[in-house]
């Protein structure tokens, strides 16, 4: 019996050979033979087991030696041929799912068998859609090769040498937006073609950085869903089918007309109350009813308005101790609208201050917009201004301002770039004098440090630490903070191309680590200065009292997130925004790290972050607001909205150096590139015990 079976065995391995013989001496179907090395690993594809691999064998990556078992030659039918044309790669088992195993069996012409290179040099099975993957993006020999989502990582790019390039030509911007049929909920948006040196696959629709739709490359109108009452910059990127992303197109603005003309206001709150702790009050009140929708509530001190809130409560802190208030609320519809004021609401503060916020003080004014803050030892503020593309030092005690250094090649994107992060040593400027700084050229973004002496930057030291990080209209990135193990971590948007956050051998959308001289750090997780990634555009970065990085990020259109950076962690994006799920398992992803706290986006655009006694405070745009959480091992919890609506949108929190903060706004003028049309503030907060 035993010596029938292996009869049969033989016969069918006889067979096999047979077959696998034939097809490789069939004619015309294979083309120059390549390899095709891993770009993240720089190992070649392989058959394990080499020339005398079993059938079946699987696929792995290895280094690269020339031998048949790592020879490919791609036909007409869309095979992948080796070991001299007579095995094919075969997704096991007609496999479609994810981390399928490759193999290479005799081919047979099914539909498991047939792959197309792209542009960008990924390999796509056509029965699957998946691409060719080195498994967890894994750089050591032997590793396995699977099917995965297509990502256009580094993991899953393949680099031939047979003379067939990877496509890295962006196409131009789209140009000559126009918008008509402009209704309260929609209109419809056209421009001219880009162009590219293969093709422009998609056109990429956004508002503000914002994604809204997505064409195709033949396409050059659409229709937008629009919010009514709306004032949206709108403008369009194109893509190339190798995931090219072109710069944007220049801005075309838009107010959203209302639907309906409307001129009742809301009916007046009702249920005011108003309790003291300390030096905070309470407030609390009943809903307004309106003829369409009450939009928010604005909160009046001693008849001076203070803030604005959607909900029904507010906190005002910061107030003079044992003093006497009177507080009054309104109603506010969407066309502003707004009902007459409350009754007043007494209340008395307490004698002193035991909450988290004892005191403000407005210390400047400025018509530019303040990015990066930098505190010095003599209490003194180091700012960049992003549009006028300067260095300026504040005197708190007498305000004066002083231009310390301008940054000459620095560059706007007519949306978000231009002179962005500061960061310094511990012991800037007295025995350290180099000042780091990141900012936008016409090319690239770029970090660079300059010496600070005199009370001044020295042009001429200034070195450049790392350029060539891509540039976009959004999505810049920008943070900088000096670590406590000496190096230096840099924060860097996506450049509108979610792929790039997924490539660890890319430097957009990461957290990067370098030397204080801009080189490797040996300890990196990548060789390179990626530190984590998965990042859309993160502007937030502060350590906390055990060495621990957090980060902040701002989401597309549903949340923004702060996270727990870890070395070498891969953070989602774009298959995960915060907690939801863009694409394949998205946030089920087996690796991806999850945000420590999520907010949604209307009540976020949160950028600056600081840490102050394992407090962590996140500075807000959109949600005019500074959120306080308390850290409690890796949770943040309690978390605390103060400010709302008070001062507007708040850019960037900072760290004092008497142990308080610095805030500033970013009012107007925030998504241009005009210098001195905003409307701004430079604000210290005093802390509570």
């Amino acid at each position: 019996m035993h010596a029938r079976n292996e009869r049969i065995r033989m016969l069918t391995v006889m067979v096999a050979a047979a077959l696998m013989l034939l097809l490789a001496l069939m004619p015309g179907q294979a083309q120059a033979a390549t390899t095709l090395v891993g770009q993240g690993s720089s190992r070649c594809l392989d058959v394990q087991g080499g020339a005398s691999a079993a059938l079946g064998a699987p696929m792995i990556i290895y280094d690269c030696h020339g031998g048949t078992n790592q020879s490919f030659e791609f036909t007409a039918d869309g095979e992948i041929r080796v070991m001299n044309g007579t095995r094919c790669l075969d997704a096991y088992q007609q496999g479609t799912a994810l981390g399928t195993t490759v193999v290479a069996y005799f081919c047979n012409g099914q539909p498991n068998q047939k792959w197309t290179y792209n542009n960008n040099g990924t390999i796509t099975g056509r029965q699957s859609g998946l691409c060719l993957d080195v498994y967890k993006g894994l750089t050591a020999a032997k590793t396995a090769v699977i099917l995965y989502t297509c990502r256009a990582t580094s993991n899953q790019v393949w680099i031939r040498n047979d003379g067939v390039q990877i496509d890295t030509t962006p196409p131009t911007p789209p140009s000559n937006l126009s918008l008509s049929n402009l209704q309260c909920r929609s209109a419809t948006l056209s421009w001219a073609p880009s162009t590219d040196n293969i093709g422009v696959a998609f056109y990429d629709v956004y508002h503000d950085g914002q994604q809204m739709t997505t064409v195709t490359g033949s396409t050059l109108a659409t229709t937008l869903t629009l919010t009514p009452g709306a004032r949206w910059g709108l403008y369009v990127n194109a893509r190339d089918a190798a995931g090219n992303v072109s710069q944007a197109s220049a801005t075309l603005s838009v107010t959203v007309p209302q639907c309906s003309v409307d001129t009742q206001p809301p009916t007046v709150p009702s249920g005011l109350t108003a309790a003291a702790t300390g030096t905070s009050v309470a407030l609390k009140w009943n809903a307004s009813t309106d003829n369409v929708a009450v939009a928010g509530y604005d909160i009046y001190r001693n008849d001076v308005k203070v803030g604005a809130t959607a909900g029904l409560t507010y906190t005002d802190s910061a107030l003079t101790p044992n003093t006497g208030y009177r507080y009054a609320v309104s109603a506010r519809d969407a066309q502003n609208n707004s009902s007459a004021r409350t009754a007043d609401a007494l209340v008395t503060t307490g004698g002193s201050c035991s909450t988290a916020v004892c005191s403000v003080a407005q210390v400047a004014t400025e018509t530019d917009l303040p990015w990066g803050m930098l505190a010095l030892p003599d209490g003194q503020l180091l700012y960049s201004r992003r549009d006028v593309r300067d260095v300026v030092r504040l005197n708190p005690s007498t305000g004066v301002k002083t231009v310390v250094g301008v940054l000459s090649n620095a560059a706007g994107t007519d949306g978000e770039g231009g002179v962005m992060g500061l960061a310094a040593s511990p012991n800037f400027p007295t025995g350290d004098s180099w000042l780091y700084i990141m900012y936008t050229t016409a090319t690239d973004n770029r970090i660079v440090r300059v010496r600070y002496v005199n009370g001044a930057l020295d042009m001429s030291s200034l070195q450049v630490l790392l350029s060539g990080v891509l540039r976009n209209k959004y999505h810049n990135g920008g943070r900088l903070r000096y670590g406590p193990d000496g190096k230096l971590y840099v924060a860097t948007g996506d450049a509108q191309n979610g792929d790039f956050a997924q490539n660890t051998s890319h430097l957009n959308g990461k957290v990067l680590r370098m030397n204080v001289d801009g080189t490797v750090p040996s300890d990196n997780p990548f060789g390179n200065l990626v530190w984590s990634y998965g990042h859309r555009n993160p502007q937030g970065l502060a350590f906390d009292a055990q060495g621990r990085l957090w980060e902040q990020e701002f989401g597309d259109s549903t949340m923004d997130e702060t996270n727990l950076i870890q070395k070498g962690g891969n953070y989602g994006w774009p298959i995960c925004e915060g907690t939801l799920s863009r694409s394949g398992t998205g946030c089920g992803t087996s690796g991806f790290i999850a945000p420590k706290y999520t907010y949604p986006v209307a009540d976020g655009s949160c950028s600056g972050i600081a840490i102050v006694r394992q407090a962590l405070y996140v500075a807000c745009q959109r949600g005019e607001r500074l959120y306080r959480h308390a850290i409690s091992g890796d949770s943040l919890l309690n978390v605390q909205e103060l400010f709302r609506g008070t001062y507007g949108r708040i850019r960037t929190v900072e760290p004092a150096i008497d142990g308080n903060l610095w805030i500033s706004t970013t009012n107007g003028g925030d998504k241009d590139n005009i210098a001195n049309n905003s409307d701004n503030k430079i604000i210290k907060v005093n802390l509570g015990p």
